[in-house]
């Protein structure tokens, strides 16, 4: 009985993954910018916000969860699927992660945020050609919550890196630049590249370290295990899954005071990885809530 139940354990394990597998979404995803050929290309800002896709009936997260999204922000959305992020310049990132992910929808805090659109998945065509299904779209049913994010065609990559400098200077997060004949990759795609001052990732919290002096008592630093993925190749600026390491720098008092749940994924920045592989300068960002 006892090897039984073990057995009925595993069973329901097993489907609990395939229904979880099954229902994630596979978005396009970025690769990074490392001095390719990017004449001809398009650039856009790279809005630090929530990304969320639009499946012509229901907002959904990068991870594949329903959104609760109040009617009044997602009606008359086209029946075609859209992805973007949910985005203000108004909120800071951490505000409108709360707003996106609260279980109960607080209406006005939705109506400060709008779906910046970068593609319509399901159409045919290049990108310019995918955006203006929703362009004519819009004109025929205007919709102040649906916003189409500017493609600027690149001379060459001097053009393309003063485009992101200018962004950084003004406090921006970086740049997107796509091939512009490329159709929507549901992978990581070496025709979408991002160019941001500091790179990116994520890792898994191990343990809470207690601080010292003015932070004794608080959380001092967060060890953490790095994330790895199905294209680790893409991924070759980032240290590799298993590889453990601190993060003292960008907790906030009360992120000392309230520190992330061991197990919880965090997105830290960092310059880039020391002789032994471990990012150099790690600073927390924020907790992955979706």
């Amino acid at each position: 009985m006892f090897l039984q139940g073990k057995s009925l354990i595993r069973i329901i394990f097993a489907v609990l993954l395939l229904l979880n597998f099954a229902f994630s979404l596979d978005l396009l995803r970025l690769s990074e910018y490392k001095d390719q050929n990017v004449s001809g290309w398009l650039a856009s800002e790279k809005l630090d916000g929530v990304r969320a896709y639009w499946d012509g009936e229901n907002l959904l997260s990068r991870q594949g969860k329903k959104l609760n999204a109040p009617l009044s922000f997602t009606k008359n959305f086209p029946k075609f699927a859209l992805d973007g992020e949910l985005y203000t310049k108004e909120l800071k990132f951490e505000e409108i992660q709360a707003t996106v992910m609260d279980k109960l929808p607080d209406e006005k805090a939705w109506h400060r945020l709008k779906f910046h659109i970068f593609d319509v998945p399901e159409a045919s065509g290049g990108l310019l050609t995918r955006l203006e299904v929703l362009a004519k779209f819009l004109k025929n049913e205007p919709n102040q919550n649906l916003i189409i994010i500017k493609q600027i065609k690149m001379r060459d990559n001097a053009q393309f890196l003063k485009f992101t400098e200018d962004i950084i200077v003004k406090g921006g997060e970086g740049a997107v630049v796509r091939e512009p004949n490329a159709p929507y990759e549901r992978k990581r795609s070496k025709n979408a590249l991002k160019f941001k001052k500091f790179k990116d990732a994520e890792c898994e919290v191990v343990s809470i370290n207690k601080g010292s002096g003015k932070y004794a008592n608080l959380a001092g630093s967060l060890t953490c295990k790095a994330l790895g993925g199905k294209d680790d190749e893409e991924k070759a600026g980032e240290p590799k899954s298993g590889t453990i390491f601190k993060i003292g720098s960008g907790l906030s008092d009360e992120k000392r005071q309230n520190p992330p749940k061991i197990g919880s994924i965090i997105t830290y920045k960092f310059q880039n990885l020391t002789a032994k592989g471990k990012p150099r300068f790690p600073i927390f960002l924020r907790v992955r809530e979706d």
